[in-house]
């Protein structure tokens, strides 16, 4: 059968968009399910801030009655006038091992980001770099953590065969918790905060006592994280609604914040006990009992995932983060966690890389971001379908740009 691409364009379309991974990856060993009533948010216009400064298509791609594939194409416009591009951007990309599904969808993106001016497509990538981003490449036998994407081999492959090039290399490392911090380590942490007595190290134990926090540390990463790929800086609006995702999933005793003299945060870092396996248990469903199976899962956990941080420029290279690490590495000795997972770094970070390895971490999984220029209006995708005849991907679908 033809393959034919569509936008979601109804509520039964949005729930086969939504649930389409789990489809996929029914029988993916290390797959987690998404917290389904986050997804049903986070696709919605009027519930997503980010959508009011962003173009967004959301399709779907079906073989006769059956779907077969899924994709969402975004344009951030603030982003692209900041630094003076005209890129669009892919992410959450779902197909079997079909080249052909996955083809006509990225073609659907280029056509309609072609009509809006745009001239390169990027991805996985979302609204912003805090978003799942990049394909999984290296580490397939791993579990997945929390916010990253979790595919199948065939889609970084075929990205490969389809003309795309890296555009930005992901690495996460894994560090085995010592049981005894290094000592040089300590001693930087001691001295800093003996030389800077304007400083204090904040440590939590009650969700509500964040609250005042989330502002202020979202304001901090919009000023430190201006040359991170992908990077939007949050509005009011993002920091409120980005919080409420996550806020009651986390435990305050791995959330770590310096203030100034003012109580201005000037540094923090925000940690997290993996709970994969709770999500995985409740289905991807918190309500009503599946929150119960998350929180018993990041009480069990063995594994801390680093999430975000920051030092504020004024204030690195002054050994902030050897507070902030030795901090959290007691906290997890304390609960009996046995490694940390840095979530993703950019490859070129070197700095960062550095002390992940000096603390003893190793990269055990790597994601790639993709990108292409889109053709020139008039020039054709080729893809098999049926039987094996080519055709003009744009003249057998249907779809309303």
């Amino acid at each position: 059968m033809d393959i034919l691409v569509r936008p979601v364009s109804s509520k039964r379309d949005m729930r086969a968009f939504i649930q389409l991974p789990g489809r996929i990856h029914r029988n993916h060993a290390n797959w987690i399910p998404p917290i389904y009533m986050d997804d049903r948010g986070y696709f919605n216009k009027k519930k997503n801030k980010s959508f009011s400064h962003c173009d967004v298509t959301l399709l779907l791609a079906f073989r006769g009655k059956k779907v077969v594939g899924r994709i969402m194409g975004i344009i951030n416009h603030p982003y692209n006038e900041n630094h003076n591009e005209k890129h669009a951007r892919f992410n959450f990309l779902e197909t079997w091992e079909e080249k052909e599904v996955i083809e006509a969808l990225l073609h659907h993106v280029e056509i309609w980001a072609r009509e809006r001016g745009m001239t390169r497509l990027v991805g996985p990538l979302a609204f912003s770099d805090k978003d799942p981003q990049g394909f999984l490449v290296r580490g397939f036998d791993e579990p997945v953590a929390l916010a990253s994407h979790c595919n199948f081999s065939y889609l970084p492959e075929t990205m490969e065969t389809l003309g795309f090039e890296t555009d930005l290399d992901l690495v996460v490392y894994k560090i085995n918790i010592p049981e005894t911090t290094p000592p040089l380590y300590e001693q930087i942490a001691e001295r800093t905060l003996r030389n800077n007595p304007d400083l204090r190290l904040l440590h939590f134990t009650r969700r509500k006592d964040l609250k005042p926090m989330i502002r202020p540390i979202f304001t901090l990463i919009n000023e430190t994280f201006t040359a991170i790929y992908g990077f939007m800086p949050f509005t009011l609006e993002e920091m409120d609604d980005f919080a409420n995702r996550y806020l009651l999933l986390m435990d305050p005793r791995f959330i770590k914040v310096i203030v100034g003299e003012t109580n201005k945060p000037v540094a923090f870092v925000i940690g997290m006990p993996d709970i994969s396996q709770g999500i995985k248990r409740a289905g991807g469903r918190l309500l009503p009992f599946g929150i119960l199976h998350v929180l018993r899962a990041g009480k069990r956990s063995r594994q801390l995932n680093l999430l975000l941080g920051a030092i504020d420029p004024v204030y690195q290279g002054r050994g902030l983060d050897a507070v902030m690490g030795t901090a959290m590495i007691a906290e997890a000795r304390n609960r009996g966690m046995t490694c940390i997972d840095s979530h993703l770094e950019m490859a070129s970070n070197l700095r960062v890389r550095a002390e992940m390895e000096y603390l003893g971490g190793e990269v055990y999984k790597e994601y790639r971001i993709f990108g292409r220029p889109i053709p020139v209006n008039g020039t054709k995708s080729r893809l098999a379908a049926g039987k094996g005849k080519a055709v003009d991907v744009k003249q057998r679908t249907k779809i309303r740009i």
